[in-house]
Formats: C-alpha cells, sequence, structure tokens
C-alpha cells in the first residue's frame, strides 16, 4: 500500500527533462588551392601506378584521385574506434580542394559517412598514408556497423607508406608523414598537434564543447592530405627517372623497386650511379647477382673481382667467386683459393659459418685430386 509520500510525489508536476535536438548535418570545412601549387601531371598511367605500386591500376587524370586521411578516437579497428574526422583532397581544372567532415558528436556520424560515400563515388582512384591497415578498414567497419554497406565502394588504391619506404627508409630511417614533408618536400609544421595527442583532443572537446580545440586538428588534418598529393607527384617522377633523386641510397632503393619489377637493365643503370659512398657495396653485390641470375658469368665475376679488390662485402663475392669458378669456368684451383680467402677473412667475422667454408674446400681439394 502506497504512502502518503509516494502519493504526494505522484501528484506532484514532472519536470519535463530537455531533449536533445536531433543532429542535421555534419561540420563541413573546405579550402581551395591553386593548381599552380602542384605539379602532379594531368595525366596518370596505369602502368607508372603498377610500377611504383604492384597490382593493378586505370588510366587515369589526377581529377580522378581521392586523397583520404581520418582522424580517429583510437589505433585500434575496433567497434569503438570511430573516425570522427575525415578530410578528402581532390583536383579541379583550377583548384586542389581539399574538404574536411567532421562529427561534432557520435550523432552525426551517418551525416560524415554520407559525404565520404559521394566521394568514393566520384573516384577512381583512393590515395592514402597507410590507408591499407587502417584508415580503409576502419571507415568499411563503421559503415558496417551503422548499417550502410552498400554505399561504401572500394576503388583501386594507392598507399604511399610501403612505396615511401622502399624509396626512401635507406636513408631517413623514419617515413612517418612528418619526416618526408622535412626531407623530401622541405616543408617543416609550425606547432603541429602531434598524432598521438588527437584523441585525447578531441574527448575534451566533446566534454566542454569549446569547437577551437578542433582548429589545431583541423590543421594537421589538411595538412596531410596537401602532402600526400605532393608525396604522390614525387613518387611518380622518381620511378620514372630514378637518377633525379641525387642521392645515392635513394638510387639505389629505387634499383631495388626495377629489379623487384623485372627491369634488370634499369636496375643496374640505378646500381651503377649509386656505386659510391655508404652503399657501393650493396649496389655492386645486387649488380653482380643480377648479372649471375641472368647468366652473365663474365660481367658477374668482374663486379666481384671489383669488390675484393675494394675490400668490399665481407666473404660473399669469395663465395661467389668459388662457385663461379668451379661450375662455370672449370677453374678448380681458383675455387680452392677462393675458398681458403674466404676462410682466412672469416677469422674475423663470428657470424661466418666456418663448418660449411671448411666442407666446401675440403669437397674442392677432393675434386682436384680427382681431376689429377
Amino acid at each position: 500500500m502506497a504512502s502518503l509520500r509516494d502519493k504526494l510525489r505522484a501528484a506532484a508536476p514532472q519536470k519535463a527533462r530537455p531533449v536533445k535536438p536531433q543532429a542535421q548535418d555534419c561540420y563541413l570545412k573546405e579550402i581551395r588551392i591553386p593548381i599552380e601549387k602542384f605539379d602532379l601531371p594531368r595525366l596518370i598511367s596505369g602502368d607508372a601506378l603498377a610500377f611504383m605500386q604492384g597490382g593493378e591500376y586505370p588510366d587515369c587524370r589526377r581529377e580522378d584521385f581521392l586523397f583520404l586521411d581520418t582522424e580517429t578516437t583510437g589505433l585500434s579497428h575496433g567497434a569503438g574506434t570511430v573516425a570522427f574526422l575525415v578530410g578528402v583532397g581532390y583536383f579541379t581544372e583550377q583548384h586542389f580542394i581539399v574538404r574536411q567532415y567532421m562529427m561534432r558528436d557520435y550523432d552525426e556520424e551517418e551525416f560524415l559517412l554520407s559525404y565520404v560515400a559521394k566521394d568514393l563515388y566520384q573516384c577512381k582512384v583512393i590515395c592514402t598514408f597507410n590507408g591499407a591497415t587502417f584508415d580503409l578498414p576502419l571507415l568499411e567497419n563503421r559503415y558496417t556497423l551503422k548499417r550502410m554497406r552498400e554505399q561504401y565502394i572500394r576503388r583501386p588504391h594507392v598507399d604511399l607508406l610501403p612505396t615511401a619506404r622502399r624509396v626512401w627508409k635507406l636513408r631517413l630511417k623514419k617515413c612517418n608523414l612528418a619526416s618526408l614533408e622535412a626531407a623530401v618536400l622541405g616543408l617543416e609544421r609550425e606547432d603541429d598537434l602531434p598524432g598521438s595527442m588527437v584523441p585525447e583532443r578531441y574527448f575534451t572537446y566533446l566534454k566542454t564543447k569549446e569547437f577551437f580545440l578542433l582548429d589545431d586538428i583541423l590543421e594537421h588534418n589538411e595538412q596531410d592530405i596537401i602532402s600526400l598529393a605532393h608525396i604522390l607527384s614525387r613518387l611518380l617522377c622518381l620511378h620514372a627517372a630514378p637518377i633525379d633523386a641525387g642521392n645515392p641510397e635513394d638510387i639505389f632503393s629505387l634499383g631495388r623497386v626495377y629489379e623487384r619489377r623485372g627491369r634488370q637493365e634499369g636496375a643496374r643503370m640505378c646500381y651503377r650511379a649509386a656505386d659510391c659512398g655508404a652503399v657501393s657495396a650493396m649496389a655492386r653485390a645486387r649488380m653482380a647477382d643480377s648479372f649471375r641470375r641472368e647468366g652473365d658469368y663474365s660481367e658477374a665475376a668482374r663486379v666481384y673481382e671489383r669488390m675484393i679488390a675494394c675490400r668490399q662485402g665481407g666473404i660473399a663475392p669469395y663465395i661467389a667467386m668459388a662457385k663461379i669458378c668451379e661450375h662455370k669456368k672449370r677453374d678448380i684451383p681458383a675455387a680452392i683459393e677462393y675458398t681458403r680467402k674466404a676462410i682466412i677473412l672469416s677469422a674475423d667475422q663470428p657470424d661466418c659459418n666456418m663448418a660449411d667454408l671448411q666442407k666446401r674446400y675440403q669437397r674442392l681439394l677432393k675434386k682436384a685430386r680427382r681431376e689429377t
């Protein structure tokens, strides 16, 4: 039976709870940069992209590219991680346009995803930096969770991170976007918000609703998008004319790309140009191996001999020459001598497998005795 207090409470007028206004859109920011600030060619062949990236790509215009970068609430692909800001960039006849879609609260996510879906529909190729392992899987997951999966369109994808690592990691060691901007583009960001601080800043905004807290995030994302276009242009140029890289480490790295794609002459051109300084030994070793794989053992031997004369490559050129002398030149005494020198040299190299060298040496001695 209800008490008098309960009856009085039930009779008292209840205060209406405030109803949160329903979201009508997400935040949108757009900037236009004159086309003269960029040197990406107007026409880009699918073959050039395939050579640079691997895979298959269509012939396209620069207007067909969509440059995309996200800012997220975390670094995982879990259901709780949201791309609260998606920046895209694309070319028109006169401008490079950067558009940024940001959710001011979680109920604006569907609007953000709808805008991005329209941009994906209109492009032919997506360009990101580490998008293959992070941005695109995360976005696809969000479309699925919001029951908008049919709006997500997959396009041929150019992920510049692995490409940049193939070209610049030997020299730069670090290949994050900020490092590439400084070393390759000559751009130093001022007062840039570190990416690791972005989620914390966004969560602070959600608590305070002070929009100025998002200004640094928008600027950070905007610069990422612009840098993507510049780095793509630079990489296309270097893969077409690797000697223009200038730095021996970069030229050597591009030679490995040519070699991986089966363009041996181009690879050897790069290795010859890189045959100086710190990468000389590596360039000569790759060049000699290239000749050997093609069956040109005379040229391979010439390069190995230069390495031996310059004391490059440790015992590797001695072993390579021993094999050439034994199996191709049929010169067993020379093979024995190269193996003997490798054994002597390996005494100063603890990582060498002395047992294998001794086994080879004894086998060659037996072979020499049989032939006499």
